[in-house]
């Protein structure tokens, strides 16, 4: 959860809605099939997630500072009751379990805040204060989430924040529960894990504009909550659109084992660095005998590569690290909290809950690996590969946010790459190129719609979305292609456990339909001043067209409040960008970081920097002119279904 990720509004159905698609013969069977594997007698978590139930916001509304509705808590409520046909029963009941909202008591004087937002809000209470642990997504959010608090248990000043890791929706709503003043006067702390800054904020500089547009199918950004829509991110309910921002962390735990003493609180830290995010913590406090595993351990399944993109993550480090907070803490922690979902309570539970959740992350790591060295490929070791009977009857262990099949093959794209050995795959065809050649060798537009259609009457929906993907790019304007294509997808949705899967395929549904839907931009200059210069010449570098860019140039940045000199070097189609170098310039910048952010990102005309003082050029203006017209802005809406 980057800051890339939060554009999560809903937007309305229209007003002249056809019938709402029903499941498929096929469909319905298949998610009969899989209900009858799954573990209902397993009620435990129904009891978990509901205990120490306090309360929740009185009218169920979220409000912005204006009083604007963000989100109605009370739209939770249809997620209730037998699964519809529409949607697989296990991502059903993930839902109604994380429809739940309020404020509940983990043990005397830790409590949560779930439902508001995809993570929850853990608070301490420390001997004058709270402590809160991921303070969510938006400040909106956040600042419903401790009035709740005040409310329910007596107001008390936030003394601290801690940062369970680098992922927006653990500390974007910071702004909503502290005054930055505070912090800059030590009033309030702010901990989180050796190189979360870093991560938080350039993590999504390179591809962010890609991840973004990505993200918006994975979360269901743009579609109607419901039986046929959105059911549930998989670990949260949904993103409550806000205001995001970004307070730099005052202290920094770098070792396993390193304690601080909060407000009267001790708390032992364990670093699990390049697990779920590449700079995160789990920690566990000695008076409540409690461990808190951030994002680390969760209610189902997570994600080795998220289907928004990123880098491959370690499955096998991450079980490591998960055996590791077993052996250190699993005999004494008495209830077990996490930055999603609900806890867990007993020894018992909480031992068994870690060793079976690390082996399925082992296990994927181990059985991929085994198969990858059989000659399989990351496709086939994806259909190759299932959980052993102990590990997948476990719910926390269901593929309701992380997929098993996405899992094993980003394994084998974290050892062996994109390409699977075959010598036709070094260099294969553009897929426009490849689509069109298929279309004409099956025999033509129309034969391949029949193909396609015949296979979705037989429920054949995988197959039939190959043939109708294929047609779709080739040739768009086919009658009937798109429709086709969107319903098959929409059977397909209707059978995914894994809430990104549905919410891809229905994204790809109603873009055939309707067209692509703009984007809505998340409000998070908050985070984007925090960006470094090295990161802002980073993502200028990957918008450079090269064409542009071939007679030579070079430019410094020189940025007084950080006394720092950067020398952009152009030439020969390529950006190049040095720090701390002294070389001549054609032409210089002198300016503040923040303004420069605010330059690059178009918040601010040079002009008017130059009027306020902000900005001073040196040298050759019309070099500096030139460069500005070197780079292309990033396309927000790029299509992803049909050309």
């Amino acid at each position: 959860m980057t800051p890339h990720l939060i554009a999560l509004l809903l937007a309305s159905a229209a007003s002249a809605a056809p019938p709402p698609p029903t499941a498929s013969p096929q469909t319905q069977a298949d998610n009969a099939a899989l209900a009858a594997t799954l573990n209902w007698a397993d009620t435990q978590d129904f009891d978990f997630a509901g205990r120490g139930f306090l309360g929740s916001i009185a009218d169920g509304k979220i409000r912005d500072a204006k009083g604007a509705v963000l989100r109605d808590l009370n739209d939770e409520a249809q997620f209730s009751g037998p699964a519809p046909a529409t949607v697989n029963p296990s991502l059903w009941r993930n839902a109604s379990l994380l429809a739940r909202h309020g404020l509940f008591e983990v043990a005397d004087g830790i409590w949560q805040v779930r439902g508001f937002d995809l993570a929850n809000m853990t608070i301490i209470r420390g001997t004058t204060g709270w402590i809160i642990i991921d303070p969510l997504t938006g400040a909106e959010a956040a600042t419903a989430a401790i009035s709740l608090v005040n409310e329910k248990l007596g107001k008390r000043p936030v003394v601290a924040v801690i940062y369970t890791h680098s992922h927006v929706d653990h500390f974007g709503g910071v702004l909503g529960v502290v005054n930055p003043a505070d912090v800059a006067a030590g009033k309030v702390a702010i901990i989180a894990p050796e190189g979360f800054l870093e991560h938080a904020v350039s993590e999504n500089v390179i591809a962010g504009p890609a991840m973004l547009r990505r993200a918006s199918y994975m979360f269901g950004a743009l579609l109607p909550r419901g039986a046929t829509g959105h059911v549930s991110s998989g670990l949260g309910p949904m993103g409550t659109p806000g205001t995001y921002g970004l307070i730099p962390p005052t202290d920094s735990i770098k070792t396993t084992g390193e304690t601080r003493t909060i407000d009267g609180v001790e708390i032992v830290f364990q670093v699990t660095p390049n697990t779920e995010a590449p700079a995160e913590m789990n920690f566990y406090l000695p008076a409540w005998n409690a461990l808190c595993l951030a994002e680390n351990a969760n209610g189902a399944m997570h994600n080795l590569l998220t289907p928004r993109g990123a880098l491959v993550r370690d499955a096998k480090g991450w079980a490591d690290y998960l055996i590791e907070a077993r052996r250190r803490w699993g005999g004494s922690a008495n209830v077990l909290f996490t930055s999603h979902f609900w806890p867990r309570w007993g020894k018992d539970q909480i031992s068994d809950y870690l060793l079976r959740h690390a082996q399925a992350y082992a296990f994927v790591h181990n059985e991929s690996v085994r198969l990858m060295n059989q000659g399989l490929n990351a496709v086939e070791i994806g259909e190759a590969i299932k959980l052993p009977e102990p590990l997948g009857k476990a719910w926390f262990n269901r593929p309701n946010y992380g997929s098993l099949k996405f899992n094993a093959r980003a394994v084998y794209q974290r050892y062996l790459g994109a390409f699977d050995g075959d010598p036709a795959n070094l260099d294969p065809l553009p897929r426009a190129d490849l689509s069109a050649r298929l279309v004409a060798q099956m025999g033509g537009a129309k034969k391949v719609l029949a193909a396609g259609k015949a296979a979705a009457a037989k429920g054949d929906d995988r197959w039939a979305a190959t043939l109708l993907s294929t047609l779709v790019r080739a040739a768009p304007d086919t009658p009937g292609a798109k429709a086709a294509l969107a319903g098959v997808y929409r059977q397909l949705a209707f059978r995914a456990e894994a809430s990104p899967w549905r919410d891809f395929y229905l994204t790809g549904a109603q873009e055939l339909e309707q067209g692509i839907k703009p984007s809505t931009q998340a409000a998070a200059a908050g985070i984007a001043a925090n960006l470094s210069v090295t990161n802002l010449l980073d993502s200028m570098a990957v918008r450079l067209v090269p064409e542009r860019a071939i007679t030579p140039m070079t430019i410094a940045f020189e940025i007084p409040d950080a006394r720092e000199r950067h020398l952009v070097t152009i030439g020969n189609g390529v950006m190049l960008h040095e720090k701390g170098v002294d070389d001549a310039a054609q032409a210089t910048l002198v300016v503040p970081r923040r303004a420069l952010i605010g330059l690059i990102g178009g918040a601010v005309k040079a002009p008017e920097l130059m009027a306020a003082g902000q900005l001073q050029i040196k040298g050759d203006l019309a070099v500096l002119q030139r460069f500005m017209t070197l780079f292309q802005p990033p396309r927000p809406d790029f299509p992803l279904v049909a050309p």
